[in-house]
């Protein structure tokens, strides 16, 4: 059973990378009840700031600095900062990423390579800057942030879907790369959530959202804290023993 005195992710510094809205923000949240220590990341100091605030203020151990995933030297700044702040990086949730919907052949090519640049070369410059300190450190375990649709496909999202997939095979690779290092790589891939980017999804595939609940057997959308229930086990001790792990949190949907 579970230890209320000792919380799961109690002494461990988490790097947040997305944090400002939707999952990210609720992870933080339960990351931070979970016993963690938190550096948040986001391009929008405004959010990210408040939801900081809001963590300080219930007396958790929390920093915040912006920065673009996309953007090599905004990455090593982050992952350095988090060192420099809390002197040790046990754990990160990258979680950063933008949506767009569309057929295939109507996706603008700067919205394509916009999608690529965020989604899937912004997850390989954290997963290549976390591994650079937590290969000093001879530990650490890493998060990643799929989708359903990195695991299957459907109509009108097709240059999300690429992404997603992408991000699954930089996990698994990294769960090689890194595995014998002592650090573990695993990916989350959640079903319809109840954030911002689904009520841009709702707008875009009008019916869409609500056809894929519909056909989910336990017929709701997930909660950002859902997903973060599942990334805090993924980045604790207790899950010492799993790597290269894609880790569906979406009510049944591709059972």
């Amino acid at each position: 059973m579970p230890d209320p005195t000792h919380p799961p992710l109690a002494g461990k510094v988490i790097l947040v990378v997305g944090a400002s809205a939707g999952i990210g923000a609720d992870a933080a949240r339960v990351f931070a009840a979970d016993g963690a220590s938190l550096m948040l990341v986001a391009r929008t100091e405004g959010p990210l700031a408040a939801i900081a605030k809001e963590l300080d203020n219930a007396g958790h151990h929390v920093a915040y600095t912006t920065g673009d995933v996309s953007h090599p030297d905004d990455v090593t700044h982050f992952v350095n900062a988090t060192v420099e702040t809390f002197g040790h990086l046990d754990g990160a949730f990258n979680n950063a990423a933008i949506t767009q919907a569309g057929r295939l052949d109507q996706v603008p090519e700067t919205d394509f390579d916009q999608i690529m640049a965020v989604n899937v070369k912004g997850t390989w410059l954290c997963i290549r800057e976390e591994a650079r300190v937590m290969l000093e450190q001879g530990h650490g375990s890493i998060v990643n942030m799929s989708s359903i649709g990195g695991v299957r496909g459907s109509s009108g999202m097709g240059a999300y879907q690429a992404s997603k997939h992408a991000v699954i095979g930089l996990t698994r690779t990294a769960a090689h790369d890194f595995g014998p290092h002592g650090i573990r790589v695993n990916v989350l891939a959640p079903g319809p959530t109840e954030t911002p980017m689904l009520d841009q999804t709702r707008l875009a595939i009008p019916g869409g959202v609500e056809a894929r609940i519909a056909a989910t057997p336990l017929r709701k959308p997930g909660t950002g804290a859902e997903v973060g229930s599942v990334a805090s086990f993924l980045l604790s001790d207790r899950a010492s023993h799993l790597s290269g792990v894609v880790l569906p949190v979406d009510g049944g949907f591709v059972a």
